[in-house]
């Protein structure tokens, strides 16, 4: 399941340069107003159940453990919500899907799982996928063995029972000269009805008809996802704005700050934090801290492990620590289902999560729900929020800050070329 680096952008934060690379729990026993209220919690069981096409997906109604959105009080000061996603969400002999999903049951949290199309496709039926301006077949990322397919699958239906998103990260992965950022929005329609197919189509191109459907409606669960390597944004947003999709989560490279749309697209990049040792800041991901330790080297010196996995922890505790005390901007945190450096990223991801459970008025939260929170405020409230620069909170305090609505902001313009990033 590795992943290609390739090469991105990033703007610094208003106070520090970016550093070089290579190219996101809460007490929810007592969730605030704000989001609280688990509806849909009626076991996969007991509901009922329409199957779609060859049987690989049903329609299992509303999806299970999903809280309540309303709007914030005038004065309310706003959740924390930190938003946990993973690239190409696929399960191998590491267990990494698993193991996450079990962090995230042990700490109330839900993420956003993109799961790369491809993954559900046997290598033997490798041809049926058509990349654009790529021979059939072709992939810069492995599909995986037919045991791991089944693996998949189970997870993805224990992921969207437990309340998770499954986002999209396409399928093929392709970065760079010839990629994804040279693709028309055309080209992205093509990609996107091939993911949801590969999805839907399962057991016709697998034959394991042992297995029972996944529990959802592809076509109504997807409602965004993160492009390959951060490329590509610019004409796949029409494309996502056409689907109806609800945000994208490809963008180069943002900073902590309350997000804005683009084409009607709500934009989710990831954050430049600090970085524990150094002056300029790194993106909020596990490969672009990798990247900034040793050049992004996933076979690195065993000697500098330990290191390594503590300054990425305290990296994105950093982020939070920021965003906690000032903006209440979102966190979003990404990273990959991969065993990097001894596995160190996923070690430090999970120490992160354990440090901020608990935290008052923390959310962990999906792309999928953060959305929907964001959509059930009152516009006047969201672009007083934009209003806030990273690691600034309203100097006259959250009560009088949002007592009343305040004036428009103006809409964030995306960072300008500068240092690459991966996803």
């Amino acid at each position: 399941m590795g992943e290609l680096s390739r090469r991105s952008v990033l703007t610094a934060a208003t106070t520090a340069a970016l550093g070089s690379a290579v190219a996101g729990c809460s007490d929810t026993l007592q969730q605030p107003r704000s989001v609280a209220g688990a509806s849909g919690t009626a076991a996969a069981g007991k509901r009922k159940v329409r199957i779609i096409g060859d049987a690989s997906t049903a329609d299992t109604g509303a999806q299970p453990n999903q809280p309540h959105a309303v709007p914030l009080e005038p004065g309310e000061t706003p959740p924390q919500f930190v938003i946990f996603s993973w690239d190409g969400a696929g399960e191998t002999d590491a267990a990494l899907f698993s193991r996450f999903l079990k962090v995230a049951e042990d700490h109330d949290a839900k993420m956003t799982f993109f799961l790369s199309g491809i993954f559900l496709l046997p290598e033997a039926k490798r041809k049926l996928y058509l990349p654009p301006h790529h021979a059939p077949g072709a992939s810069a990322i492995g599909y995986l063995t037919d045991a791991h397919i089944r693996a998949t699958l189970e997870q993805l239906t224990k992921a969207w029972n437990a309340g998770h998103e499954i986002g999209t990260h396409f399928n093929g992965h392709f970065c760079g000269a010839g990629g994804v950022r040279e693709w028309s929005p055309e080209d992205w329609d093509s990609e996107i009805e091939q993911a949801i197919k590969f999805v839907m189509t399962w057991k016709t191109n697998t034959g394991f008809t042992d297995l029972p459907p996944l529990p959802f409606d592809y076509r109504k669960e997807l409602i965004g996802g993160r492009a390959p390597c951060l490329e590509g944004q610019r004409n796949l947003l029409p494309t996502a704005a056409k689907r109806g999709w609800k945000y994208d989560a490809s963008s180069p490279g943002g900073m902590q700050m309350w997000p804005s749309k683009r084409e009607g697209v709500w934009d989710y990049p990831l954050q430049a934090i600090p970085f524990p040792g150094h002056t300029f800041e790194v993106l909020s991901m596990d490969y672009n801290i990798m990247a900034n330790q040793n050049g992004g080297n996933p076979k690195g010196d065993p000697t500098k492990f330990d290191a390594w996995r503590t300054q990425a922890t305290e990296s994105y505790k950093a982020g939070f620590d920021r965003t906690y005390h000032t903006n209440r901007a979102p966190y979003f945190v990404g990273n990959h289902l991969e065993t990097w450096n001894g596995g160190i990223y996923m070690d430090a991801v999970e120490q992160f999560i354990q440090q901020i459970a608990g935290t008052p008025d923390t959310r962990l939260v999906s792309f999928r729900q953060f959305t929907e929170w964001q959509e059930a405020q009152d516009p006047a409230v969201l672009r007083k929020l934009r209003t806030l620069d990273p690691g600034h909170g309203p100097t006259e305090g959250w009560k009088q800050f949002l007592g009343t609505p305040g004036p428009a902001a103006p809409t964030t313009a995306p960072p300008p070329a500068g240092t690459p990033a991966h996803a």
